[in-house]
């Protein structure tokens, strides 16, 4: 299982860094050409602006197993162990719930969509707003990945963790 998490964690880390390097390319193609020949590429910010809202989506279970996302811990560190317990083990139910009715919602937005056309790629805008519910299935598997440690302990896995080969990302102290 800590093999496939291994290789989960490492191929969504991937696909991050190939959007964020398509996205550089066609934004540093489209200026170089601005500049060079008076004429941009038509395509190219409704392309960076797609890439960036795909990069969000799927980038954010990444942020969540590293405990990345804003947090206020002032009322779980009231409690007492047993409690602190309680309250990570609702807000894991909490967040799985909320997620859940995200693809839900997601998935019903990116099929009214699916037959209207991008201005500039005409490309369906169900493949731009499927991030909207690939990502957050993306952060239910990762808060499940997760989950454990969390609510026992309120450890988040992070990637500089030698002890935790999972949590390496590409290019990462253990990549």
């Amino acid at each position: 299982m800590k093999k496939l998490e291994h290789y989960f964690v490492t191929l969504n880390g991937w696909l991050l860094i190939a959007m964020m390097a398509g996205m550089t390319l066609v934004v540093g193609a489209n200026i170089a050409l601005r500049y060079s020949t008076g004429h941009s590429l038509p395509w190219a910010d409704e392309t960076a602006r797609y890439l960036m809202i795909w990069m969000a989506f799927s980038g954010a279970g990444l942020i969540l197993r590293s405990g990345g996302h804003v947090a206020i811990t002032n009322l779980q560190d009231a409690l007492p162990s047993a409690g602190q317990k309680l309250l990570r083990g609702a807000i894991v139910l909490g967040l799985l719930m909320f997620f859940g009715f995200m693809v839900y919602v997601g998935l019903q937005y990116a099929q009214r969509m699916q037959y209207q056309v991008t201005p500039a790629l005409r490309l369906p805008f169900l493949y731009v707003y499927a991030a909207m519910p690939i990502g957050f299935l993306l952060l239910m598997i990762h808060l499940l990945l997760i989950a454990h440690p969390f609510i026992t302990a309120g450890r988040y896995k992070r990637a500089d963790d030698p002890d935790d080969a999972a949590a390496t990302l590409p290019g990462g102290a253990n990549g």
